[in-house]
């Protein structure tokens, strides 16, 4: 007859088969096998995986009582927490684990819904044992998103980081920017009322106000309001002169956007300011308006012109009034004159009889 000795160890159990069957149960100690009976060792730390199918095991009620069997079905998973720190995931199947060794816990999970409602930490979520059970999105800051799921509208997310389990439902997160945006248009080239052509740059600064009427009631609401504000400029400048245009320059933004009403509040935009930044005036337009400013500063230089004439003369005829009247006056002009004269000459001869210095004291003198 064949002996043999079998111990087992602390944290070990021992199944003796017979023909297959388990006929017996071995704890910590040192046995003696007599026969063709076969030892296997277990340790119950670990998972128990055994050799021969894991139903007809558990018919022995003995084994039954010292293992908790986890069966995780289609569409579930079983997360495997032991003195709770996670440890495993389980997928479909039948499991069993030593009773009594640690202290395990099962969270069963329905991965057939989207929503993760199961209390799991974001460190557990993001641990590459879940990377194939979870999808994971990301709204970064200053961003709004739709949550989409199965291609209808769920709700509306902030900014964060969110966790779906993976499954063949269709999930999409739409994401939109809710800081304020400038839009420029540019190269607009315009007739004025008295058909000028112009090329106009406007700009345009707006904010996603409502993102489900950006993203879902509208498509592209960024080239609608592109299309919105060019038919409104066009519409603004064909309405005005070239001159009226260029004094009312500055307001055209604000009166724009007035006309253009309730229309951006329809794409979940909010308008808050417009302008333009540039007119450009084309070939043609540009040298006649040149020839136009040409001609009006000569007649602003010939209106100046002529307002001095018509002072310098004004003060002539006053000049000429109060000589006539004062011989005084007459006189101080004429030394005045004289002294110009003589600045003129270097030597002054004098010739014919001595009545000339007599006949200059006169004419000081008189």
């Amino acid at each position: 007859m064949m002996v043999r000795n079998v111990q087992i160890k602390a944290h070990q159990i021992g199944l003796v088969f017979k023909n297959r069957n388990l006929i017996e149960i071995l704890k910590e100690g040192n046995y003696w096998i007599f026969g063709s009976k076969s030892v296997e060792i277990y340790e119950t730390k670990s998972q128990f995986k055994a050799g021969e199918d894991l139903n007809l095991l558990l018919k022995n009620e003995s084994l039954a009582s010292m293992l908790e069997v986890v069966e995780v079905k289609d569409g579930e998973m079983v997360l495997v927490y032991e003195n709770g720190i996670f440890k495993e995931v389980l997928n479909v199947g039948q499991y069993a684990f030593w009773k009594d060794v640690l202290n395990r816990e099962f969270q069963k999970i329905d991965l057939t819904k989207v929503e993760i409602t199961e209390k799991i930490s974001k460190t557990i979520l993001e641990n590459l044992k879940l990377k194939n059970f979870v999808r994971k999105f990301v709204v970064t800051n200053q961003y709004k998103g739709l949550l989409i799921i199965d291609g209808k509208l769920s709700k509306v997310l902030e900014a964060g980081t969110y966790y779906f389990w993976n499954n063949e439902i269709s999930i999409e997160i739409k994401a939109v920017d809710t800081r304020m945006q400038q839009m420029e248009i540019a190269g607009q080239e315009l007739l004025t009322k008295d058909k000028a052509m112009l090329r106009i740059n406007f700009y345009v600064r707006f904010q996603v106000e409502n993102i489900e009427k950006a993203l879902m009631n509208n498509k592209e609401y960024d080239k609608q309001l592109y299309i919105l504000m060019q038919l409104a400029l066009r519409e603004f400048v064909g309405a005005l002169t070239l001159d009226e245009l260029l004094v009312k320059k500055d307001s055209v933004g604000k009166e724009i956007l007035e006309n253009l009403g309730n229309k951006s509040e329809d794409l979940g935009l909010k308008a808050s300011d417009a302008g333009i930044r540039d007119v450009i005036l084309t070939g043609e337009m540009k040298e006649i308006m040149n020839q136009v400013l040409i001609a009006e500063k000569k007649a602003q230089a010939n209106s100046i012109m002529r307002r001095e004439e018509t002072a310098s003369t004004r003060s002539l005829l006053n000049t000429a009034k109060l000589m006539e009247e004062n011989e005084v006056l007459w006189k101080l002009k004429e030394m005045e004159y004289m002294e110009k004269i003589a600045d003129k000459i270097g030597d002054i001869t004098v010739s014919g009889n001595s009545n000339i210095v007599s006949q200059l004291k006169e004419i000081f003198a008189k």
